[in-house]
């Protein structure tokens, strides 16, 4: 899954625990009809793949959405969720290898000579 939008908001790296559990957010602002601002969390060594991005870039990110239980001390059970990131992309116009012009549909040139046994050669 990916969500692509203009970063609002880069937190710092933040750790947590003995053990040095590293999570890092990013918010994340979609360009649609009604803009969503949406929490993204970077963890451990993901957390550096956000050092060389800046508030109001236009980035696609990569994400996985994660759920959990938890039981609280009075016995009722509650579920999260949360978006973790995995990959980020620079979409800004210069950094990006998909804007490659196309050329138009007349410089192709037509398939010619296709036998009825060339035609359809799918095994399903």
């Amino acid at each position: 899954m990916e969500v692509q939008g203009k970063i609002k908001k880069i937190d710092e790296t933040k750790t947590y625990g003995s053990n040095g559990f590293r999570k890092r957010e990013v918010v994340v602002t979609t360009e649609e009809q009604y803009p969503q601002h949406i929490l993204v969390e970077f963890i451990q060594d993901k957390c550096d793949l956000l050092n060389s991005y800046q508030e109001g870039q236009a980035v696609k990110i990569g994400i996985n959405l994660r759920g959990r239980e938890w039981v609280n001390p009075q016995g009722e059970t509650k579920y999260f969720n949360s978006i973790q990131g995995w990959r980020i992309e620079n979409l800004q116009a210069g950094n990006s290898q998909n804007n490659a012009p196309i050329p138009p549909a007349d410089q192709f040139e037509p398939a010619t000579n296709l036998n009825e046994e060339d035609h359809d050669d799918l095994p399903f």
